[in-house]
């Protein structure tokens, strides 16, 4: 049973489906203002609370976390959680939650789809070109894009995300697939006649490569200038991941260069910031982080990050739990 005057700290406004669970059983109090909360803020907030909800964008620190001995679970609302220092979490005794893409599976592979498109077809291009006032008329070589059929898509991460993609541009494109990732794959590799390969032979054979890997150290600047140069010149970059995955300045020059076709990103490396003359390529499609932006998707992380934070006022081990063995450990807080 959950005391009535249990207090649950939500960082931005997020969709109702979560904050109406918690509200009927606790005291919410939502960071009114649509900017990034500033540490001040963060730090105000988790004092009054019991329970934690933040962003991706909210960097809970070991100076957050200490301001408050009683805080009970930091529930993120992102399928990452590298904004959160979980190992000093674990060390207080508090879980940290998250919410995990098998609730944006299908909003992430159909933005990704609609970036890989956009890119190959020019279509950004095309519409800023009509706003311009260019359009005189057809003309057989206006703005030649791409066909996806028959070329070959390359994945880097073979998650439910990748897996939504390679559906879409086999069965529904007729793309080939290849793919790269610590384990192998055999009932997708049937299912899409895909090849496991490394990633080097993946970025040279590949015409499209998608990156759909979390941010660890093992993939922080995964794609750099040495594998930018592996690229066929006529190949395109997808990045829905994390923006450090890729060395963006890197991915500017071979842009410049021409070392490769295009590319299409809704993550940065230094967000909201971009990398020096990105936003100046013609070659380039960008969307602000939105990827996971659909009603469904939105909302299904909502409900689930509430229903994490519920369990564990009720006594309960939540479902998407990031760090297990903060169930068992005995803690000093202080």
């Amino acid at each position: 049973m959950i005391h009535r005057k249990t207090k649950v700290f939500v960082t931005r406004k997020i969709p109702g489906a979560g904050l109406q669970l918690l509200q009927k059983q606790c005291l919410v109090k939502v960071y009114p203002h649509d900017n990034i909360i500033s540490e001040q803020e963060l730090i105000r907030g988790v004092r009054w609370c019991d329970a934690l909800l933040c962003l991706l964008t909210d960097k809970i620190t070991k100076k957050v976390i200490d301001v408050n001995p009683r805080l009970k679970i930091i529930a993120n609302y992102a399928i990452g959680y590298d904004n959160i220092d979980v190992k000093y979490a674990t060390e207080k005794g508090i879980p940290v939650t998250n919410t995990p893409n098998e609730f944006i599976t299908d909003a992430v592979a159909e933005h990704t789809f609609a970036l890989m498109l956009a890119v190959t077809k020019r279509i950004v291009e095309s519409d800023r070109f009509i706003r311009k006032g260019k359009y005189k008329g057809w003309a057989p070589m206006l703005l030649l894009g791409t066909e996806l059929k028959g070329k070959t898509l390359g994945i880097i991460g073979l998650g439910r995300i990748g897996s939504g993609v390679a559906e879409r541009a086999s069965h529904g494109m007729g793309a080939k697939v290849l793919y790269y990732d610590v384990k192998r794959n055999l009932p997708f590799e049937k299912k899409y006649h895909a090849i496991k390969t490394s990633i080097q032979d993946l970025l040279t054979k590949s015409d499209i490569v998608t990156v759909h890997v979390p941010l660890l150290k093992s993939t922080y600047h995964l794609i750099g200038r040495k594998e930018l140069a592996m690229m066929k010149k006529t190949a395109y970059l997808i990045n829905t991941s994390r923006g450090p995955v890729i060395d963006e300045e890197a991915l500017v020059q071979a842009l410049q260069k021409k070392k490769i076709a295009g590319a299409a990103l809704d993550v940065y490396e230094k967000e909201p910031h971009l990398a020096k003359g990105l936003e100046k390529l013609k070659n380039v499609v960008l969307t602000p982080h939105t990827a996971s932006a659909t009603i469904e998707a939105r909302s299904a992380m909502s409900e689930m990050a509430a229903r994490n934070i519920l369990a564990v006022l009720q006594g309960k081990r939540p479902p998407q739990l990031v760090n297990p063995e903060v169930y068992g450990k005995k803690v000093q807080r202080k």
